[in-house]
């Protein structure tokens, strides 16, 4: 196996991961800079609503990539769809930093809002994008046997992109701390600057990407089995490869199967997996972090956000090294269960009094107990859940319901918060433990089984 050359081409890859990540989380820091930009606005009235919606809308673009995805994926190949995220990233990262160039002036309106929603959705269709195809073409390039641990790295990736933003937001404000009019700063420039930093990793991204193979199992299943030989073969070896690429074309020749050729089960747990990711209310967390840590009481809440941003790192790398050994679903099973103790006990301090440290105790159990479960596992099913000749659509369609849901639990989490932080969080731990539940019930495990062993055990449950 030729390992520089699987860990280069799954270094590029998870770069998309790490714009996803990236791209979802900067709104963190930025969100109240540029509330108080709009809100300066003399032409029109900047509600909580609408700001709800512009933190989130994002989210919006994210569902629409995700319903592409199956079907570029599979008319334009893997690498050519992640280039075309690349892209969507850049323009978005340059259009939300001035949202005004070439039509607008500076001043808030209406049509600068409306104009910078477009440029956060054209950021969330790559992000849509790059959330159902990475982890895919990850899977579909990687070896049995390391698949669930390389899938996994892209979740390190998205999470490593989030700490990455907390950081250089942290930064940014840091820059201008002692700086008297800093609050204006943050207003006028502070939220742009944050904005306009993904242009860096949106870049190299889009160009490290044409340098990188195309999938092998999408180049076998559109009749170009040399050249899946060849990118096979510096994997894998000779041998292997020609026995990996015989398997691929046993399933090729069912390359135009309906969506619900296997039934409506195989459908229905991955949406559901997605569904659950999402239910579990771990985005309010990563979205709205410092505005949580601030009421709890905290002074420096940048500062407790990087530190969240540190725990939720270490414990992805724990599933990275664990999934191949514990498999898919014990860690699903108990970090649903640790989540909900998490929420619930974060729920019992807005009830009862308790000390600080507590609350920021429990908020941190609850994310790092999502890092090493839902957070890398769920990417995990999504490239191996699926039989080879629906993956692209059934994947498009699981990763759509992911990002309508965490569209819900995000623009609903800051009324529901303000209204009973401990109901918010009894709900998100109430879910958790039907996660649990479900988990142990009906998803099979995919350990150790080749892609072409799940379409045969689909088959079988057909």
């Amino acid at each position: 196996m030729n390992k520089s050359y699987l860990f280069g081409i799954v270094l590029v890859a998870v770069l998309g991961g790490l714009l996803f990540g990236y791209d979802t989380a900067v709104i963190s820091g930025a969100e109240q800079g540029l509330e108080d930009f709009f809100d300066a606005s003399d032409e029109f009235d900047y509600t909580d609503a609408l700001h709800g919606f512009t933190s989130s809308s994002a989210l919006i673009g994210c569902v629409i990539g995700a319903f592409l995805s199956g079907i570029m994926a599979g008319r334009l190949g893997r690498k050519k769809s992640l280039f075309i995220a690349g892209i969507c990233f850049f323009v978005s990262a340059w259009g939300s930093y001035a949202p005004e160039t070439w039509i607008l002036p500076q001043e808030p309106s209406l049509t600068l809002l409306i104009v910078f929603n477009c440029y956060r959705l054209l950021g969330g269709i790559g992000v849509g994008l790059a959330s159902a195809i990475c982890p895919m073409y990850i899977a579909e390039i990687a070896p049995a046997s390391r698949r669930g641990a390389l899938v996994s790295w892209n979740q390190f990736a998205i999470i490593f992109g989030q700490l990455v933003v907390y950081f250089v937001n942290f930064l940014i404000i840091q820059a201008h701390i002692n700086d008297p009019a800093i609050q204006e700063w943050t207003q006028e420039v502070g939220w742009r600057v944050m904005f306009g930093s993904e242009c860096v990793p949106a870049g190299l991204f889009t160009l490290l990407i044409l340098l990188v193979p195309e999938s092998p199992r999408y180049l076998v299943l559109n009749g170009r089995d040399k050249e899946a030989l060849q990118v096979l073969t510096r994997i894998n070896g000779e041998q292997r490869a020609v026995e990996i690429v015989e398997e691929i074309r046993q399933t090729a020749v069912e390359k135009r199967e309906p969506l619900l050729a296997y039934g409506w089960m195989v459908i229905f747990v991955g949406i559901m997996l997605s569904v659950f990711q999402q239910a579990v209310g771990i985005n309010a967390v990563l979205y709205y972090a410092p505005r949580i840590f601030e009421s709890v009481g905290l002074d420096n809440p940048m500062i407790f956000t990087v530190l969240m941003g540190v725990v939720n790192i270490s414990f992805t790398l724990l599933a990275i090294f664990t999934v191949e050994r514990f498999g898919r679903k014990p860690l699903l099973i108990y970090g649903s269960l640790l989540m909900a103790f998490g929420a619930l006990l974060f729920a019992v301090t807005k009830i009862i009094a308790m000390p600080d440290w507590i609350e920021v105790l429990s908020i941190l159990i609850y994310s790092a107990a999502f890092m090493f479960s839902w957070g890398p596992i769920c990417w995990v099913y999504m490239s191996e859940l699926f039989p080879n000749t629906i993956r692209s659509q059934a994947t498009a369609i699981a990763v759509a319901f992911q990002w309508i849901f965490n569209f819900i639990v995000s623009s609903s989490f800051v009324p529901l918060y303000n209204f009973s932080p401990a109901m918010v969080y009894t709900i998100y731990g109430i879910i958790c433990l039907v996660a649990a539940w479900f988990v142990y019930r009906l998803v099979p495990e995919t350990k150790g089984k080749t892609l072409e062993q799940m379409t045969a055990l689909w088959r079988s449950r057909k």
